[in-house]
């Protein structure tokens, strides 16, 4: 019996979503969640039907007789699901069921990636398709092969659009890749329908929504429960001094609040210009005081992290004073942008919020922020939403 016993507990997982989902409750490293549990049947049934899924990613026939054969072949390929739009608040665990279908995933070409750095890789590719090749008149097709040649199975974590210049390529972009028969899944916190709402230009954007609706089946997270704000909980927000110990605090913080996820350099596109966020995962990003504050960024800078980011980690706040009165005058103003947003800050300084900045110009100015430092550590500030 005892035998029987440990050869059940060392018995390999069963293949498929819903096995690694349960077997991470066994484990302890999560609990149950009906809401949850429902996200991972839909994710188990599309694993099933994507079992081997390996189609030859051949480009559409040109002229209408051609595309209108293409068309029905693709319609009729019995082994061509939909994908799936994977939508919820923050901290529902979307990222996490993510990982586990990627990793359950039965495709020879596969790729998971966070969906500002697919945009990032897309605008470099465009651009060197462009300069290698200055006679083409269009890029999209040569890229969409390159594309589609590497990944059968596209998973993107935090889809979201907040740039002109991405709006406008992703339509034709996609419309080639699921002629191509690429299999899209994707964790957002903003419906179909609300992407680049209030943007200019969205008009023309609103076939690209059309097109992901088409092509994938929407999935609501409606979890009640909001477990990063609960791994939130216990853990300190201001660290002093800046140093070895914060550091490895720091490290702490992030791994808890993005559940483990390997961090990322990403980068936001604001004015045409490409603000590059170093380290970011799940919804959380971290910066050097000097890569923030010590170099020239504006409002628009900031405001754009605190719109996209629900988190913000800072390594090494220094005392402020009217001799670095430029960066204290940005740390301001980022810190403003944050507050107004509900971003929930995480930081290592040289001094509490009150010290940092005594005397001298600027000072009286700074004692809203510091209140607001203060306020931003508060128990009934990190149980806000955070405001995009």
């Amino acid at each position: 019996m005892l035998q029987s016993t440990q050869q059940s507990r060392h018995a390999p997982i069963d293949p498929g979503v819903m096995p690694l989902y349960r077997a991470r409750i066994a484990r302890g490293e999560i609990i149950s969640d009906p809401a949850q549990a429902a996200a991972a049947e839909r994710l188990q049934d599309l694993w099933a039907k994507l079992k081997g899924y390996n189609p030859h990613p051949a480009k559409p026939p040109n002229g209408w007789v051609g595309r209108l054969l293409h068309r029905k072949q693709v319609d009729e390929l019995e082994d061509h699901p939909n994908g799936l739009y994977l939508v919820g608040d923050v901290g529902r665990g979307k990222s996490m069921l993510m990982d586990l279908f990627f990793e359950a995933a039965d495709v020879p070409r596969k790729k998971r990636i966070h969906f500002h750095e697919f945009m990032q890789n897309t605008h470099k590719r465009f651009h060197q398709i462009k300069r290698d090749n200055p006679n083409i008149s269009d890029p999209i097709p040569p890229l969409a092969d390159m594309i589609a040649g590497e990944a059968a199975l596209l998973c993107f974590d935090e889809f979201q659009v907040h740039d002109i210049v991405d709006a406008m390529i992703l339509g034709r972009l996609f419309e080639a890749l699921f002629a191509r028969l690429v299999v899209v899944v994707a964790t957002s916190n903003t419906t179909p329908d609300d992407l680049y709402k209030g943007k200019p230009g969205r008009d023309a954007f609103l076939p690209f929504i059309n097109l992901l609706k088409k092509h994938l089946d929407v999935l609501v997270l409606d979890s009640k429960r909001d477990y990063r704000r609960e791994r939130i909980h216990g853990l300190k927000a201001w660290y002093v001094p800046a140093n070895r110990q914060a550091d490895a605090a720091l490290d702490h913080v992030f791994n808890e609040l993005t559940a483990g996820h390997e961090p990322h350099e990403s980068s936001l596109t604001i004015s045409g210009r490409k603000l590059i966020v170093p380290h970011t995962a799940a919804g959380c990003a971290r910066f050097d005081f000097a890569a923030l504050c010590g170099v020239p960024l504006g409002p628009g800078d900031y405001l754009a992290l605190a719109t996209h980011y629900p988190v913000l980690l800072i390594d090494g706040v220094p005392r402020l004073s009217p001799d670095n009165f430029d960066e204290a005058r940005r740390f301001v103003t980022l810190i403003d942008a944050l507050y107004e947003h509900r971003v929930k800050l995480y930081a290592s300084a040289a001094a509490m919020p009150d010290d940092l900045y005594r005397s001298g110009e600027g000072a009286k100015i700074f004692e809203r922020t510091a209140s607001r430092l203060e306020e931003m550590q508060s128990e009934e500030y990190l149980a806000l939403q955070h405001l995009t």
